[in-house]
């Protein structure tokens, strides 16, 4: 006999304290944005000669996660084309998102889908590279426009490739006769253009800005405006907006981080069968996103970091099965070698490795305790510490990721 499910459904569809949720989630662009005036307008500025037929200088947007960049280049893009359409110039705007899976991690592919964008046709792989770039760029210069390419989370982009592209990318205009390109680049890491080759630094940030982090009075404004429109009257309770900017304030002023505390407490507060929202269903919002988070890490970061991770995970297992006690920097390196030669992968010196495990301790994936041993030196006991629960998910992603 069959679950019945009628009670669950008929719950979720009368019960909801939402009136609407999209408006508590990241592809949501609010018609005004707190706090970010200046900024906006700065933008504005830079853009504006795009209006008069000029191409504006490159723009590069730094600052930590959930600082409004995103959001105001959206915005002041939304604005240039009302106004471009009311003067009759031809403009165009095409985003990338370096993040996105298969998307930004080789030239060929980050070519093929701008190529797309703009309504030409190119094999998933197969072309020389040249030729890829020679129908980009017959593309863009087969009539005379302007087109600004915004490359959102860059610094995804240059950790899987190299900054080369991005050189190539800044000098497109000495080939173009027709049309003009410009650039807005926008990192999450605030020291991106410190690492990079100074030739494409000073091509990439003819004009910088940085988003300083919210702060907790700031992002209880931004929650405030947007509770009103995303959930019915008298379905949250007091302190429940300033525990959500107290916890986003912590985590560096990440108004992402606020909405999202909000939209899944809201989530759970609803499963219960709760109409209003309770500080307590904040803290469980707050434990499923740390145990979400850990997902995302792993599935940002580059090969090299995943093929060592790899060795950690099969490591671990090994653990589970009572087959060894406890495993070190040595043993996780040698499976790392086996997983390059199976991925025909260039391998690292150890001393590399060393550095990765390194930061997948300082990040919480693992435990590194260093221990002594004597005349033969010092080495880092490891263990892995994602939560049990999420081991299967871990190891889907890097055999999917790695293809092992």
């Amino acid at each position: 006999m069959g679950v019945e499910l009628g009670g669950i459904f008929n719950t979720a569809v009368n019960n909801s304290i939402f009136k609407n949720k999209g408006v508590l989630q990241v592809r949501y662009t609010p018609e005004s944005i707190p706090h970010r005036d200046e900024q906006i307008k700065s933008i504005a500025s830079i853009l504006a000669s795009i209006l008069r037929g000029e191409r504006p200088s490159n723009l590069f947007i730094y600052g930590k996660t959930g600082t409004g960049k995103t959001l105001s280049v959206q915005y002041v893009q939304n604005e240039i084309m009302k106004k471009a359409e009311e003067l009759g110039v031809d403009i165009h705007f095409e985003y990338l998102n370096c993040k996105l899976k298969k998307v930004a991690d080789t030239e060929y592919r980050v070519l093929a889908a701008l190529i797309r964008q703009l309504g030409g046709e190119i094999p998933s792989t197969g072309l020389p590279t040249d030729q890829v770039w020679s129908r980009f760029i017959e593309l863009i210069d087969n009539k005379k426009q302007l087109i600004v390419f915004v490359f959102d989370e860059i610094d995804q982009m240059v950790k899987k490739m190299d900054d080369n592209f991005l050189y190539s990318f800044t000098r497109l205009n000495q080939e173009l006769s027709k049309a003009q390109i410009s650039l807005i680049g926008i990192s999450n890491e605030v020291t991106f253009l410190e690492n990079i080759d100074p030739r494409v630094r000073s091509s990439l940030g003819e004009e910088e800005f940085i988003f300083h982090p919210y702060n907790a009075i700031q992002l209880q404004d931004i929650l405030n405006s947007r509770c009103k429109e995303a959930f019915k009257p008298g379905s949250v309770a007091d302190g429940v907006v300033a525990k959500c900017a107290a916890y986003a304030a912590r985590e560096h002023g990440d108004a992402r981080r606020a909405l999202d505390l909000l939209r899944i407490a809201g989530e759970l507060s609803e499963r219960d069968g709760v109409k209003v929202i309770s500080e307590e269903y904040i803290d469980l919002a707050n434990l499923k996103i740390e145990k979400d988070k850990i997902l995302d890490i792993i599935e940002g970061e580059p090969k090299q970091f995943k093929l060592v991770l790899y060795g950690v995970l099969e490591l671990t297992k090994q653990v589970k099965l009572g087959k060894l006690d406890r495993f070190y920097t040595g043993d996780v390196y040698n499976l790392y070698q086996e997983a390059c030669d199976q991925t025909k992968t260039d391998i690292l010196t150890q001393r590399r490795i060393g550095d990765i495990i390194a930061e997948m301790d300082m990040l919480g994936i693992i435990n590194a305790k260093v221990i002594s041993k004597g005349r033969h030196g010092r080495t880092r006991e490891i263990r892995l510490v994602v939560p049990s629960n999420l081991f299967n998910k871990v190891e889907a992603i890097l055999n999917d990721s790695l293809g092992l």
